[in-house]
């Protein structure tokens, strides 16, 4: 095979995925480069990188956070990397954790919980447990494909319904309409809110971005019968990408609108780590005729550098570009009614799992 003849065979073998390229984790001694044998055939289908899951049983499921950048200090993830293959996604860098890539590993190489809804319950039963909402879909989407069939997302929110616990969902699926039945009676105590992230209203860009979620016009009609079954919806137009998706700001949140979101919030282009190669990659092979110019502006709100992790700015970012974005987006939040946070919870009807409801308190 010649060298021009190696690009296609990477293309046909991570056909359908985010990430171009799968370098090592940070953690490792050693790199190590694709180089081709003479094998294999670049046409072969077999070829396909193919997603194994890996059960794990960790010994506890709540994860607690500090960032004053977060409406909710605790979250819970069934599933450690994500199918969906959102070449920009922040939370590939936990890979490394696992030995293994941020790139193409993050999205073909997983782990599930299976015994996530056990932990959640155990944990919530405990005497010092102090009831707060819990975030689904902080790091990994709670409803990515192999939900279809492990259902944990579902065990889990079984469990925060039977304990009266409030929690919200963040997806980029239509799958969280599955879940309607349990979700629709949470809501009638305002004990749960769905974020649908909507990152642009183009197939074609959003199908070479974020490759296994759910389509646009599937993530608006969930955002529609979430509204109808009477869940308080947000739209989260996120990430913003400079000379990418930025013009649709206003379009996505009109629509969203109209399909009944409640609220609104945006959250511009984050690269940390190894994120910020493994996206420029990404860029300069579908998009070179943008590409410099894409980076170019996303250094303008970090400082110069590819990313500033510091609280307070990270999600929105600095400088004029980042002020920009801000103002058309309170603009069109203002025309369309929205409201810029997420949604108060209700706490007092929580019930620790396993209490004798019949029985009533001595004081």
């Amino acid at each position: 095979m010649q060298d021009d003849q190696i690009i296609p065979f990477l293309k046909n073998l991570r056909r359908g995925r985010g990430a171009t390229i799968n370098p090592d984790s940070r953690f490792e001694p050693e790199s190590r480069d694709f180089i081709y044998d003479g094998w294999t055939n670049p046409e072969d289908e077999g070829q396909k990188l193919n997603t194994s899951v890996t059960m794990e049983r960790p010994k506890s499921i709540i994860s607690k956070n500090m960032s004053p950048d977060l409406p909710s200090d605790r979250s819970v993830n069934a599933y450690r990397g994500c199918e969906h293959g959102c070449v920009y996604c922040y939370a590939r860098p936990t890979h490394a954790y696992m030995n293994l890539s941020p790139g193409l590993d993050f999205e073909s190489k997983l782990f599930a919980k299976p015994n996530a809804a056990e932990l959640l319950a155990e944990e919530i039963s405990r005497p010092a447990y102090v009831c707060r909402p819990i975030a689904l879909g902080t790091n990994t989407d709670p409803y990515q494909p192999i939900e279809r069939d492990l259902h944990i997302t579902r065990e889990i929110i079984e469990v925060l319904a039977a304990a009266r616990h409030p929690f919200t969902i963040t997806t980029k699926s239509d799958m969280v309409l599955r879940d309607l039945d349990l979700l629709a009676p949470l809501a009638r105590d305002n004990l749960v809110s769905v974020g649908v992230s909507v990152t642009s209203l183009d197939n074609r860009l959003s199908r070479t971005m974020e490759p296994r979620a759910s389509a646009p016009q599937k993530r608006l009609r969930a955002i529609q019968e979430l509204s109808k079954a009477g869940i308080r919806t947000l739209v989260q137009a996120s990430p913003i990408i400079p000379a990418l998706n930025d013009q649709e700001l206003e379009q996505i949140l009109e629509l969203a609108k109209e399909k009944g979101a409640a609220s609104a919030i945006y959250l511009l282009l984050r690269l940390p780590r190894e994120v910020a190669s493994l996206f420029e990659t990404w860029l300069s092979e579908n998009y070179p005729d943008r590409a410099s110019r894409v980076m170019k502006l996303v250094r303008s709100t970090r400082g110069g550098k590819d990313y500033d992790a510091n609280f307070g700015t990270r999600m929105v970012g600095t400088g004029p570009y980042a002020a920009l974005i801000n103002k058309r987006f309170v603009l069109a939040c203002r025309k369309h009614g929205f409201t810029a946070s997420k949604y108060d919870l209700a706490t007092d009807l929580f019930q620790k799992p396993g209490r004798d409801r019949g029985q009533m308190n001595l004081f």
